[in-house]
């Protein structure tokens, strides 16, 4: 089992940035990736950035491109996610998952991901 927790949502104006956080607890001795996920309501969980625990290798959707940042601190077991340039269509839930080994569905398939966290509101005012 491994448990996981975000921190670090909130309000902000358009423009603004937010640094959210997941703290990583259990059996993470085989973490494979982690994760950072988004939903808006109404709508699918959809892939945001992914980071590989082993060498910190990134993937980002298209739509974060260049405003975010994912990094990890693997002796604190925990996962960051850098958000500037908050835009309106930036508000969600976002969702940390937890990944043990690789899978054929890839990365930005939120499948992959077998423990998620709670979630945290982000919500980007214009």
């Amino acid at each position: 089992q491994v448990q996981l927790v975000e921190s670090g949502g909130g309000l902000v104006q358009a423009g603004g940035s937010l640094r959210l956080s997941c703290a990583a607890s259990g059996r993470t001795a085989s973490t494979y990736s982690m994760a950072w996920f988004r939903q808006a309501p109404g709508k699918e969980r959809d892939f945001v950035a992914v980071i590989r625990w082993s060498d910190a290798y990134t993937q980002y959707a298209d739509s974060v491109k260049g405003r975010f940042t994912i990094s990890r601190d693997k002796a604190k077991n925990t996962v960051d996610l850098q958000m500037n340039s908050l835009k309106p269509e930036d508000t969600a839930v976002y969702y940390c998952g937890h990944d043990d080994a690789p899978q054929s569905l890839g990365v930005r398939n939120r499948l992959t991901y077998g423990y998620w966290g709670q979630g945290t509101q982000v919500t980007v005012s214009s």
